[in-house]
């Protein structure tokens, strides 16, 4: 992630993201930088529109983080409620059983 983060970084500076400059931040950040990735990160940023990534990047979470909360919501209030059915009523069976 830190590699990602240090080319944001030259992005937001208006610096050009190249090797040499994305192996000195990492470097400055205690990170040490492999060669491989960082040369991955150059060319896979080569021709992005990288504000643009960002702002898609940004808003898409956002997006689809509200219908998952509320589909995540929705089982969890009915989940107690069944509970409390099936332990009220598996205490009368059980009981009526003793019965007869």
């Amino acid at each position: 992630m830190e590699y990602v983060y240090a080319a944001m970084l030259l992005h937001t500076a208006e610096k050009d993201i190249e090797e040499k400059s994305v192996k000195a931040i990492l470097k400055a950040a205690g990170v040490e930088a492999d060669a491989g990735r960082v040369k991955a990160l150059v060319a896979s940023l080569d021709g992005v529109d990288i504000a643009d990534a960002m702002t898609t990047a940004v808003a898409a979470p956002a997006a689809a983080a509200a219908p998952a909360a509320a589909a995540s919501d929705a089982p969890a209030e009915e989940a107690p409620a069944e509970e409390e059915e099936e332990d009220a009523g598996a205490g009368f069976e059980g009981l009526g059983s003793l019965f007869g």
